[in-house]
């Protein structure tokens, strides 16, 4: 899900500060009730649009995606409030609004599909995904295709087209944050992630740091997805997590009737979200930058972001490959 390994400048850094009032101050009416199980495919919205050749951006499209009428996105549909189902098993949230959107304008549904995060980049070189959309962090690992842990290439990369700004936090169990202010505090703890995720890597670097200065390591417990993770710390297994900050701002209003958890520190790393498209579908990444921009300028995205409480993550333009 979110953030690079690489500081960001004193700017990015005033970012993150203005992101933190974001999804708690905000009006987020939904409650997750995801599941990592449910393999089905979803539209994401009510008002996806119904094929037409007539609609603003439709011949920008490549041809086979315009007939096809459809754009198939790879998602991890367990992560509130990017995306999740709500109580009727419906696929809603931040993602599936923004692609609802852009299907208006270039006139095709955008169909979400559930998979675990870990495998959404595969699934879209397999040609099972059009795009990921997964509150997928825009990095130059991953768009070179390389393991951000061993440096080696795994893949071809992909191409993001980015739509959003978040960064990471850390979160634990209300009323008893065992002394955690920092990254730096977790030395000796428990912590949970999502697999997969930056959240993920951050802990693995931490960790390596403690080691390094004599302390003892963080003991890492990776999920398949974060709901699971959040189960964990509730339950008592664990003394942190860490997801992006909407997320576990929205665990914090949410859970147990904000009853469950509580941020501690500031959110760091704050990066773009991006739409993953394969090497070498520029038509199609361009196809959806320019989507983007016609939502943004015609007002419909900020309508979007200020529906799930998250203006401060929002973006001017689209761009591609802005992740470092």
């Amino acid at each position: 899900m979110t953030a690079s390994l690489t500081s960001r400048t004193t700017a990015g850094k005033s970012r993150i500060a203005a992101v933190g009032a974001i999804v708690v101050a905000g009006s987020l009416l939904l409650t997750a009730c995801g599941d990592q199980t449910d393999n089905g495919s979803d539209s994401g919205s009510k008002d996806s649009p119904a094929t037409t050749k007539s609609a603003p951006l439709a011949d920008q499209l490549p041809k086979e995606i315009a007939d096809k009428g459809v754009i198939k996105v790879g998602s991890d549909i367990a992560y509130p409030p990017v995306e999740f189902k709500d109580e009727a098993g419906k696929t809603v949230g931040i993602d599936p609004d923004i692609a609802a959107a852009l299907g208006k304008q270039l006139g095709v549904t955008f169909e979400f599909e559930n998979g675990t995060f870990d495998t959404l980049l595969t699934g879209l070189r397999s040609k099972r995904y059009d795009i990921a959309m997964s509150a997928m962090t825009d990095t130059k690992a991953r768009q070179d295709g390389v393991d951000s842990e061993t440096g080696k290439k795994v893949g071809e990369g992909v191409d993001f087209v980015d739509y959003f700004t978040a960064g990471v936090s850390i979160y634990t169990k209300k009323g008893d944050d065992k002394g955690i202010a920092s990254w730096s505090d977790l030395c000796g703890k428990k912590m949970v992630v999502q697999r997969g995720t930056v959240s993920h890597d951050l802990a693995k670097a931490e960790s390596k740091k403690c080691t390094d200065g004599k302390k003892k390591a963080i003991g890492i417990q990776a999920f398949d997805n974060d709901q699971l993770a959040q189960t964990r710390l509730r339950a008592g297994g664990a003394d942190a997590g860490s997801s992006d900050f909407p997320v576990a701002a929205y665990a914090v209003k949410t859970s147990g009737g904000g009853n469950d958890f509580q941020l501690v520190g500031e959110q760091i790393e704050a990066a773009p979200y991006g739409i993953a498209v394969a090497k070498g579908n520029d038509e199609l990444s361009k196809a959806l930058q320019a989507a983007l921009d016609a939502i943004i300028k015609n007002g419909e995205y900020d309508k979007i972001i200020a529906k799930w409480g998250v203006d401060a993550g929002a973006v001017k333009e689209a761009t591609i490959n802005a992740g470092t």
